[in-house]
């Protein structure tokens, strides 16, 4: 192998090796016709690549300090007519929404990546000059001919290339890839970077809309499966365009484009509660055995769903899942799913068990900022764990906990109590980072044990539903925060346990147990930080026999040199634990030193 071939394949494996580790560390008009006619029929792409914007800061996060245009704006509706190319990777799109104001103004503005040119803007059916329009940034800014309050309507023509994502789900926008056969295979994924890397929003989490009308164009050997109802499917001149509607409340960065050579799967779920749930799997025509057997695995997760939380938020709509050239991502109604039909050792796709969990915990409960983003994967990470005991048992229950226990950073806290951009929480720099998984999965998990199973699981359906009794139609998509969970804990409870949050959400270390232990005594004592109080019961064996202390204070108990002693025998109390600290820092040096290998091989190949 030539020297340059070598460095070649060396690099290529590093690249691999990282995204590994990655991986394991841790979603009108007829001159719009003709717009649309007109470069679907060109033969290059419309806007030349060299000269394109890139997407600016502002675009590539997701909430934070909303902008002053856009305070007391409300999106109630959109509908969005999508023109893809895929042989230039760009779109042409026609775009309604309908926005109301909570005071009069002539200065508005939606999210909108600047990579895309501007074709015409509209308000209230009249077209407006180009000079009382820019989006130098990200935020499209509107200066209105008029005064508006209340509701108004804006159109917006637009075209371009939208962002690549790189290495999504983790790098947002346009996954453009193709299949096995050569044909396209196309989809969306803007988790991080929100919803106005290909779309114009509010991009905030309170900037679902309430209804959507999203039209997909491709070439007619495509299928283009999205959110809600599919209401018809159109063709003309080559080109099919695929009508959804959706009719509740959607997280916007969970609005998706899923496009390829699909076929579908079909059934209809006989809910828990006595309704039908249309159920539906896009997948590629080259899986068709695979996605049979992962289509089975659906009607036994939504049974657990419905009968240990409450009923399938969106069954007026269905419950989809979308085969993409990425992992995956909680798309509302049509969550995307590319793990490869891949079981555990538990027995099922974790992947589409997790990204489930988000129809219930980030679809239909949606936290109020990105800083309360536990309440989505917290919850979300610690299904699992919850879906294992209902399979197998305490046993298996406890082995996933173990499981997540291990990646544990305990660096920031969970929660800052700010409004924070979505990269600001994921960036394990300056924010909790994976924390928000594991860590939130096993502080509910003692949550769980401290409180017991009737009000933990009567909190949590409180929390996503606004009642502690869900039935169909008694509820709506909501917005909380972990202060609302925290009142909702003690209302249920009768108790005040602002202390347990304190030291598990609002710090980052986790507490800390001393063990002193001498010929006749074992004595124990909690370290916190900022030394706050936590009065969590504490199993203790001894011989078999068990305990339960309060350590309000360091308490000692009398043990012999040979009395076998275990602390938290059933593993009720997240803590520090050194054998897990010890496990970590191994790791930690496995991967340091496979890196340092495949350094010197590329720096000796460059000789």
């Amino acid at each position: 192998m030539r020297l340059s071939a070598l460095k070649n394949k060396l690099i290529s494996d590093k690249t691999l090796v990282s995204i590994a580790l990655v991986t394991a560390l841790s979603a009108c008009s007829s001159t719009g016709d003709k717009l649309v006619d007109n470069v679907a029929n060109s033969d290059m792409a419309y806007v030349d690549a060299s000269q394109q914007l890139t997407s600016s800061d502002y675009s590539k996060k997701s909430g934070g300090v909303a902008p002053i245009r856009q305070h007391g704006l409300i999106m109630q509706y959109a509908d969005l007519h999508f023109t893809v190319l895929p042989d230039t990777k760009s779109l042409v799109v026609k775009s309604k929404l309908k926005l109301t104001s909570a005071k009069p103004t002539t200065a508005v503005s939606v999210d909108l990546d600047r990579v895309f040119q501007i074709d015409r803007v509209m308000v209230n059916g009249s077209v407006l000059p180009a000079s009382n329009y820019s989006n130098p940034n990200g935020e499209l800014q509107l200066n209105l001919l008029s005064e508006v309050s209340g509701e108004f309507e804006v159109q917006i023509d637009y075209q371009g290339k939208p962002r690549e994502a790189i290495r999504a789900p983790w790098d947002g926008g346009f996954d453009w890839k193709k299949t096995k056969s050569g044909e396209y295979w196309i989809a969306t994924a803007v988790h991080g970077e929100g919803c106005d890397l290909f779309w114009p929003c509010i991009d905030q989490p309170y900037g679902e809309v309430q209804n959507m009308d999203i039209k997909i164009t491709v070439p007619d050997n495509l299928v283009a499966a999205s959110n809600g109802v599919l209401m018809n499917v159109s063709s003309n001149n080559g080109q099919k365009t695929f009508h959804w509607q959706t009719s509740s409340l959607h997280n916007t960065y969970a609005i998706a484009l899923n496009i390829g050579p699909y076929d579908v799967l079909e059934s209809t779920y006989k809910s828990v509660f006595g309704n039908d749930i249309p159920v539906s799997f896009y997948h590629l025509k080259e899986n068709t055995d695979k996605s049979k057997v992962l289509f089975e695995e659906i009607p036994p997760m939504l049974d657990f769903f419905e009968t240990v939380i409450g009923p399938y938020p969106f069954g007026t709509e269905k419950m989809g899942v979308a085969e993409t050239p990425h992992l995956g991502m909680e798309h509302q109604t049509i969550n995307a799913y590319g793990n490869n039909y891949r079981k555990d050792e538990f027995g099922y796709d974790w992947l589409l068990h997790h990204e489930f969990a988000h129809e219930w915990f980030g679809n239909q409960l949606t936290n109020n900022n990105w800083d309360h983003m536990w309440l989505h994967e917290g919850f979300g990470s610690y299904m699992q764990p919850l879906y294992t005991q209902y399979l197998h048992g305490d046993m298996a229950y406890k082995a996933h906990l173990f499981k997540q226990r291990i990646g544990l950073i305990n660096k920031f806290p969970i929660v800052s109590n700010k409004p924070l951009a979505v990269e600001e929480v994921y960036n394990r720099k300056v924010g909790p980072g994976n924390d928000i998984y594991a860590k939130g999965s096993l502080i509910l998990h003692s949550l769980r044990e401290l409180i017991g199973d009737e009000a933990f699981f009567d909190a949590t359906r409180q929390l996503v539903y606004g009642t502690t009794k869900p039935v169909p139609g008694n509820f709506a998509p909501r917005f909380s925060d972990t202060n609302e969970f925290i009142s909702i804990v003690n209302n249920i409870t009768g108790e005040n346990l602002q202390w347990f949050f304190d030291v598990y959400i609002y710090q980052a270390m986790l507490p800390e147990l001393i063990m002193e232990r001498t010929e006749q005594s074992l004595t124990l004592r909690w370290q916190i930080e900022n030394n706050r109080p936590f009065p969590i019961p504490l199993d203790v064996s001894i011989n078999g026999k068990v305990q339960t202390l309060i350590l309000d204070e360091p308490k000692t108990i009398e043990v012999s040199r040979k009395d076998v002693v275990i602390v938290d025998p059933l593993s009720k109390v997240l803590r520090h634990q050194e054998n897990i600290e010890r496990y970590k820092a191994y790791l930690k040096a496995q991967r340091e030193m496979k890196m340092a290998e495949f350094n010197k091989k590329i720096k000796k190949a460059e000789k």
